[in-house]
This record gives C-alpha cells, structure tokens and sequence, in this order.
C-alpha cells in the first residue's frame, strides 16, 4: 500500500497515511505514538497498562524531552532492551522549531516512532505537541495511548468544575504581576464557572500557596495537588483561600507541600454554579416503597 495521503472520492473520507494493515517486522502499524512516562516513583504496572510496555518494544525511533530520562524509563520497563539500538530524537526549548520535522524522517519510511515526554503525557503542556501537528497536516495516523497526566488527576481530584477549565503553565515571578494574575484567573472562574490550573517550581510552593491565600478573595476555593499518583506522598487538598489563610496563620508554613512536584487550581464559581450549590442544600432523603434511602432535590 502506497504511503501517500489517501481521499475516498465515494465516502470523501480522508484516510490517515498508515493504516491498521500496515506493520513493521515487530508488528508495530506506522504511526506517531504518544507514550506517557510515570509522573512517581509508583509501581509501573499501577499507572501504565501492559499494553503500553509491550508496543514500546516494537518501536525503534523516539522523540523525547530529556534523553537520559527516556532511557531510564525503556530499561525501566524493558531491561534487556538494546538501548544502543534505538535512535532518539531530543525536544526540548534548546530544539530549533526547524529541526522537527526531520524527527519523523522514520514515520515517512514506514516506521513507527514514540514521543515521550519526560514525566506524564506528551503533547499536553509539552513540547510533543510539535510533532503531533506535523503528522496530523501529513496525514499519519497519530496514537495516544493511556497514562497519567498530573494535570487532569489534579482537576479529578479537587471537586472543581470539569466542565471547563484552563492551564497557564507557571505565573509571573514579579509579585505584583503574580498579584495581578491571579486576580485576572480569579475573575475569569467567576465569570466563567471554569478551573483555572497553574504549576509552580517546587521549592516555591509554600510562597506560592501563601500568596494565593492572602490575595485570593476568601470564598473562593483553591486547591494543591502534589506527588500525584505516589502511593506515599500523594496530597491533593481543597479548601476556600479563607480556611488556607486560617491554617497558614496558625501553623506558619505546610512543609508537606515543600520541594514536591505540585499543580495549584483556583475555582471562584459563577453564578450558575452557586445556584446549584445552595440547590443541592434543599436536597432531602426520603424512604422509597422498598424502604431504601434515596435523594430527591426539592424544586
């Protein structure tokens, strides 16, 4: 089968330039996967399926953010690997926009190739989105495959809105610019009933939690998310800015939080949300004819 772009004139269907009866001698079908990477030191099998392990096997060519971290990660899962025999590509910031494309020389060729990121999901606050946009305006078929992603456990585990939600990857340093910003998050959750999510290098953590707390409006809730997926030091807390400015006042500082890989989220609620909120207060219990508990919302 020819590996140019494909349109079935009688369905007007673009067909992906690689396709499920293609493989490699690994068995492998051509195309870009997206392999997420362990955001812990958790057990492997507990954040990456099995299925992950055995088609890296099959891969030869990949594109990763940190060399050594990529290697790691393949002896990691796959001991006897041959790392010598496989040929790595490094994205990073240092990387010249120009030189990606090249990375996918192998995918033209029919082979498969990998991107890694060097923690968590490629592509999703990652230089690997480059690659993905070059093979999705080529036509090759494009596969992410499962894994964790610090962000998304993060939104999952505070109890804000997931309807909507937005991730600004780190805030001005300048204090009064951080002030301003997240003044400006603040205000957009409020008027938009969306999650606002941020990261932060880890040893400012607890400045940076400080700083929300004393400048944030009280009611509005803020949570920090750390060591996410670590089967020890796993945290991830929601309280309003109030209750943190509380405990922060008393305590002094939250060590706990200290020197941890963390993601912080904001969520102020529109209007819309806190109906529903005080609606779910007018909820009530009542016995069904088997004499179970059940809710029913008052109207």
């Amino acid at each position: 089968m020819s590996h140019k772009s494909q349109l079935d004139s009688s369905k007007d269907t673009f067909l992906p330039r690689s396709s499920a009866s293609e493989s490699t001698d690994s068995g492998v079908e051509p195309a870009l996967y997206l392999i997420p990477t362990p955001i812990s030191d958790a057990p492997v099998d507990t954040v990456l399926p099995d299925y992950n392990i055995t088609l890296l096997k099959g891969i030869r060519h990949f594109i990763v953010e940190n060399l050594r971290d990529a290697r790691r990660f393949i002896k990691r899962v796959w001991p006897e690997a041959d790392i010598s025999a496989l040929q790595f590509s490094v994205l990073n910031r240092h990387t010249e926009i120009s030189e990606v494309s090249s990375f996918l020389e192998p995918l033209r060729c029919g082979q498969p190739v990998g991107v890694m990121s060097d923690a968590g999901c490629p592509a999703i606050a990652d230089p690997g989105a480059l690659p993905v946009a070059i093979a999705q305006r080529e036509g090759f078929r494009v596969k992410a495959l499962v894994g964790p992603s610090s962000i998304l456990m993060a939104l999952m585990g505070s109890g804000f809105s997931g309807q909507g939600f937005s991730f600004h990857g780190y805030l001005p340093i300048d204090d009064e610019q951080r002030r301003e910003s997240l003044r400006i998050l603040e205000n957009e959750s409020q008027r938009s009933d969306m999650t606002q999510i941020f990261i932060e290098t880890p040893y400012r953590n607890e400045k940076t939690l400080h700083f929300m707390a004393h400048n944030l409006r009280p009611a509005t809730r803020i949570c920090i998310a750390c060591d996410i997926t670590d089967p020890v030091g796993e945290k991830i807390i929601a309280r309003t800015a109030g209750e943190w400015k509380g405990l922060l006042d008393v305590s002094g500082r939250v060590p706990e939080f200290d020197k941890r890989p963390a993601i912080f989220l904001i969520y102020a609620g529109g209007e819309e949300s806190v109906q529903q909120t005080k609606s779910l207060k007018g909820d009530f219990r009542v016995k069904n004819q088997n004499g179970f508990n059940k809710i029913k919302r008052r109207k």
